[in-house]
């Protein structure tokens, strides 16, 4: 079991570093490379800290916690997709769905 909230927590680090990548990957000009390089990333991990985090100070639950996962490991899987790892894109996908069934299960 702590090997799946392990995963847990490399798969939010991936969906930061997949926003990052993305983000220099998809723009011209340095300016919007650095923007949303490390807008997109850092904007994410405020949404997380804020909302989604063990330590969250305004945590949700039930159907928002699950939009809330849906958007964040879904704009991590659609940046990876866009910028040009597909197969890598679909790999993530299927560990975050494994992942999140298996927190459901084992009551994590």
């Amino acid at each position: 079991m702590v090997i799946n909230i392990t995963l847990r927590f490399i798969l939010e680090v991936c969906a930061l570093g997949f926003l990052t990548y993305w983000g220099f990957q998809s723009s011209q000009g340095i300016l919007m490379k650095l923007v949303l390089g490390i807008g997109s990333p850092l904007l994410i991990a405020i949404i997380w800290g804020v909302f989604g985090s063990p330590a969250a100070p305004i945590p949700v639950q039930g159907i928002l916690r699950t939009l809330l996962e849906l958007l964040i490991f879904g704009l991590a899987t659609l940046a990876l997709y866009s910028s040009g790892k597909p197969t890598l894109a679909i790999i993530y996908a299927i560990l975050v769905v494994v992942n999140r069934i298996l927190i459901y299960i084992w009551d994590q």
